[in-house]
């Protein structure tokens, strides 16, 4: 199976039956040149949409009834004469003709009302579809008619994923298994099924024809700790539109997950201000070259989501902008290419504990926090899950929520006795169902604070001084039995209530502290808030800086990598192993908030978007290797910088970053 191609095009096609003239201004060298100018070197194109149609003659569906030649294959041969790869898109989750056709396939909640849209008079749009229903069978014809016909390089399944159905199929087979379908653990056991057998027909249906065909399920996202999900994917790729409703934060944390699963990946943006289906719709150069730089620091290829005009024109504006960012890639990809991203900390979130199915827009707020704090602390990380070896990483993070079964506290009880160091808040390290510890943290915990908010008051430095620090969530109270403490908590006069309030906000502190806030042991800490999940939603400075206190502490000299970046920069570390060499890569644009956007099935948030770059000069950089480096360069300018090396650290000092600046260690 050949390697993914680092530069990428997702050419939506869904398109009305009620639009005239269907790729009537197709045209292949137009079409060619687009890609040219895009420095496009892969691109996926439309075998049938969201609507149903086939964009080719078919047998087994219907083509657009408004187009006239084979849309498809002209787009294949096309890309084949510049060598450019071609995989090929077929709508599985979505097929709005049979779902008017056939309305017993169509996927149903449970109060029988349809999903994605409510209904046919309601509002415009798309209905999801059952893989338990005769639909599948349909779908398998359609996808071998294309394996048959033109031989492609992929294929790319959209809206493929688990999701709970009471259509009266499903409903059915749970009732025939004994289950009762007002249980939702038993929907969910069928919609588990449901969609291993769908993975399993579609992988032994393409492969049997083509081994080496790359096959990918969309979903939107990839679920932490959901291995066996990505299994049925060849490569994986990490739908993740920043000003669609995903953000900014959203790639690195699913990146940095996925980077360890062994798999090729890619980060798909849009070129769209907001999100897909927007015609006329477009970001700053800026915001591009910014996101392909992201994928390349995380080890990724990228894909650049498009809309195609219904006449087949390709829009000229697009592939300029697309290609002021891959014009960029094209000259890094030496540097990228087999590049492992390395991690000194491992962060064990909620998501990938916790949950067993999730979508793009499910709030683990304790895993974003985290994920904040690893990129403003500058740390190497990785999300990792139950699967993973824990002995690869210095530090394990429990942020908040993880509770542990005798089985996982087993194989960390055993990561400590092997020099490893674990960090933990909230409730996590806790067992399952006893509130207790279930390692030594050096504290007991004694349940939650029935103050709230209550107060930290550190005994190291704050940027904001030694006073009392509100803290907006749950507490929990310890008393310690061995550890450490550098934190007190203090407790306000009173909650805020109708008989007892003051001011406009919570209760001011007593001036005495209420015992220990937080436990260190020598491999442990412990901080008695949720404060990965109240970072993430309040923000707060001084959570931060208790979270990198805490961190720093355990990771001690075990840190490989310092800089004085600012808290927006970015900074990960990969090593080429054929090369030799380490590449350390440096990212930083300027976001402003302007306006909202609401994603299918989300709520309304603001949208962050990119348009000034602005330069950074004059960065320190400190990283911890094992032997003195012979040359530290600029790439791919190959500009020699000067450095030193002592004690097993080597310094360097970068003149100016401009979005993305990559330094070679060789």
């Amino acid at each position: 199976m050949s390697k993914l191609r680092f530069r990428q095009v997702h050419l939506d096609f869904h398109t009305s039956e009620k639009i005239p003239d269907i790729g009537g201004r197709f045209d292949k060298r137009q079409f060619q040149q687009a890609l040219k100018t895009g420095h496009v070197n892969s691109i996926t194109v439309f075998a049938k949409c969201h609507h149903g149609w086939s964009y080719f003659p078919t047998e087994v569906n219907q083509i657009h009834p408004n187009l006239h030649f084979d849309l498809l294959g002209s787009e294949l041969e096309a890309c084949m004469e510049i060598n450019v790869k071609a995989p090929v898109y077929l709508s599985a989750g979505l097929d709005e003709k049979e779902a008017v056709q056939h309305p017993e396939w169509i996927s149903r909640a449970a109060d029988e009302s349809t999903t994605w849209v409510n209904g046919f008079v309601n509002e415009p749009g798309f209905h999801l579809l059952c893989f338990n229903t005769d639909y599948l069978s349909l779908l398998l014809k359609q996808i071998e008619e294309v394996m048959l016909r033109y031989h492609p390089c992929g294929i790319f399944l959209d809206i493929s994923a688990i999701h709970p159905c009471y259509c009266s199929r499903c409903r059915q087979d749970i009732l025939a298994r004994g289950k009762d379908i007002r249980d939702y653990s038993a929907v969910m056991e069928q919609a588990e099924l449901v969609y291993r057998r769908y993975g399993e027909q579609v992988e032994k249906l393409i492969h049997g024809i083509d081994p080496d065909c790359t096959i990918f399920h969309n979903a939107g996202h990839i679920t932490r700790g959901r291995r066996d999900i990505a299994d049925y994917d060849t490569h994986l790729e990490l739908e993740s539109l920043p000003t669609g409703g995903w953000g900014y934060n959203h790639f690195p944390i699913s990146a940095s997950y996925v980077s360890g699963l062994g798999k090729e990946f890619l980060g798909m943006t849009g070129k769209f201000h907001n999100a897909w289906g927007e015609f006329g719709g477009f970001k700053h150069p800026n915001a591009l070259r910014y996101e392909t730089s992201l994928c390349l620091a995380f080890g990724a290829k990228s894909s650049v989501g498009d809309q195609m005009h219904p006449s087949g024109h390709m829009d000229e504006s697009t592939y300029e902008l697309i290609g002021k960012a891959y014009a960029e890639v094209e000259q890094k990809e030496a540097w990228c290419d087999d590049a492992v991203n390395l991690a000194d900390i491992a962060v064990l979130g909620d998501e990938a504990v916790n949950s067993e199915v999730s979508d793009r827009l499910a709030e683990h707020w304790s895993d974003i926090g985290a994920n904040r704090v690893m990129l403003e602390g500058k740390y190497l990380y990785r999300m990792i899950d139950l699967q993973d070896d824990f002995s690869a990483y210095h530090l394990i993070i429990l942020p908040d929520t993880i509770r542990l079964n005798p089985e996982l506290a087993k194989r960390l009880q055993v990561y400590l006795n092997g020099g490893g160091k674990i960090f933990a808040t909230g409730k996590s390290g806790l067992m399952l169902n006893q509130d207790c510890f279930a390692l030594n943290f050096g504290a007991d915990f004694k349940g939650e604070n029935p103050f709230c908010p209550d107060y930290i008051v550190p005994n190291f430095d704050f940027i904001t001084g030694h006073s009392p620090h509100v803290m907006y969530g749950q507490g929990y109270l310890i008393e310690l039995n061995g550890g450490k403490s550098d934190a007190d908590r203090c407790n306000p006069y009173f909650n805020r209530d109708i008989t007892h309030f003051c001011s406009h906000q919570h209760t001011p502190n007593e001036p005495d502290t209420a015992g220990p806030a937080v436990s260190i042991t020598n491999n442990t800490a412990y901080v008695s808030w949720d404060i990965f999940s109240d970072y993430a939603q309040s923000g707060s400075l001084h959570l931060k800086e208790l979270a990198v206190h805490m961190i720093d502490r355990l990771l001690s000299d075990q840190k490989t990598i310092k800089t004085n970046l600012p808290d927006r920069a970015i900074t990960t570390l990969t090593y080429q192993e054929k090369q030799n060499r380490y590449i350390n890569h440096m990212l930083f644009a300027h976001t402003t908030v302007r306006g909202s956007y609401a994603p299918i099935g989300g709520e309304a948030q603001d949208v962050e978007v990119i348009e000034d770059i602005v330069p950074l000069y004059n960065i320190d950089v400190a990283v911890r290797l094992s032997k003195r480096p012979n040359h530290v360069r600029l790439v791919p300018q190959e500009t020699e910088l000067a450095f030193t090396y002592e004690n097993g650290v080597i310094q360097y000092n970068v003149p100016c970053i401009e979005c993305h600046q990559m330094i070679e260690i060789s």
